[in-house]
């Protein structure tokens, strides 16, 4: 039997089994975590030892070992080459049920630090599996721990793996120093593993989250952002659209057919507001409908999916980025001469017809920046 089973459901403070579980794996021992899928071992990948003796209770048949870390954003120091594909599935998907196995062969990569026994199992062949569980527990033991863990699910090779404690024990009690109760995993299901590359994907094994989700997940978003969502930004995203169809040669309704995808919201928008029926004319005028808009705030998930965000004013711009920093460079002004588009609202239609005009002035400059970040050479 494993020395210590621990129902974090039952603690008193489970802050406490997280901080043993801490202490543990930086003594090179082997710790068995729940997560959303299945149950992990999970090893420091600073210890050969502790991988050494965490391949031994798996019996693993030479198989390479995926490496659990903090954030999407701490990707880039294990593969500083990751590509805007693999860095757009990883700000979508992490933390969840993914595993993205990349080609990592740079110098500076994190890797590169961890002893040469324990690269041999994490990056055969020039490539890693990189994960980012969401399971609380799994998630906080890695932000606490000092560096990556080698995470592999809780059962003897060629054997199901464990989704409860109890299952865990019984598989492994004798070889693990200690397992963390957190109740029965979530799916019950091994994430699905991809491999990337710069341009497209392909399943490796099948698990929570589908081919035809993560075919969705891969499109290119860009979003364009106003104050009440009701007039410029809605005529803002369908003059992008639409110039992106025309570029294309396709219908606005087929441009996810090529991977990208078109939104708008508003810092101050009240969800299912109707578009301004001025900017309804005025895009009618130019033969796109937008009767059918409903405005929508812009949430933390609808920013931080965001390939692109063209703002209005200075002051939407300011806005995005004082509440989160990390888009800065993802979000620019819709005017690339850093003027503002003046809000229409409550004025005459030619007034909105004017704002058109100035987004319109601009939009071939987005379409080519779109294009060249969306779609692979082959599509271009």
């Amino acid at each position: 039997m494993a020395s210590e089973v621990i129902d974090i459901q039952k603690a008193e403070d489970p802050r406490d089994a997280i901080h043993r579980a801490v202490a543990a794996l930086a003594a090179g021992k082997l710790v068995a975590v729940p997560t959303e899928t299945v149950y992990g071992i999970a090893a420091s990948a600073l210890s050969e030892d502790a991988v050494e003796r965490l391949l031994d209770a798996k019996q693993r048949d030479g198989k390479p070992l995926a490496l659990a870390i903090k954030s999407a954003d701490d990707a880039l120091d294990y593969v500083p080459t990751m590509s805007p594909l693999a860095q757009r599935l990883a700000r979508r998907c992490w933390p969840g049920p993914l595993t993205m196995v990349l080609q990592d062969s740079h110098p500076d990569s994190v890797i590169s630090r961890l002893p040469e026994a324990v690269q041999s199992v994490v990056l055969p062949e020039g490539k890693v599996g990189l994960r980012v569980p969401s399971h609380a527990v799994a998630l906080q033991t890695l932000r606490l721990s000092a560096g990556p863990l080698v995470l592999t699910s809780a059962n003897i090779s060629g054997r199901p793996p464990a989704t409860t404690a109890t299952e865990v024990v019984n598989q492994l009690g004798d070889s693990l120093d200690l397992v963390i109760d957190g109740g029965a995993s979530q799916f019950g299901k091994a994430s699905t593993v991809i491999e990337v590359t710069d341009s497209d994907f392909t399943v490796l094994r099948e698990g929570v989250v589908t081919e035809a989700t993560l075919k969705q997940l891969t499109f290119f978003l860009a979003l364009v952002v106003c104050t009440g969502n009701t007039c410029r930004s809605p005529m803002g995203a369908a003059i992008l659209r639409r110039a992106l169809a025309n570029r294309l040669g396709c219908s606005d309704d087929q441009l996810e057919s090529y991977g990208i995808t078109v939104r708008s919201a508003g810092i101050a928008a009240m969800p299912g507001g109707m578009p301004s029926h001025q900017s309804v004319e005025v895009m009618s005028e130019m033969g796109i409908d937008i009767s059918g808009h409903q405005s929508q705030p812009v949430t933390d998930q609808l920013a931080r999916h965001a390939d692109l965000i063209l703002t209005m004013t200075n002051g939407h711009r300011n806005a995005i980025v004082s509440q989160w920093p990390e888009l800065a460079s993802r979000t620019a002004l819709f005017s690339t001469d850093s003027h503002d588009v003046s809000d229409p609202i409550g004025q005459a239609t030619p007034v909105y017809a004017s704002c058109a005009e100035q987004m319109n002035a601009n939009i071939d400059h987005w379409v080519d920046v779109i294009l060249r970040q969306a779609l692979p050479e082959k599509k271009q």
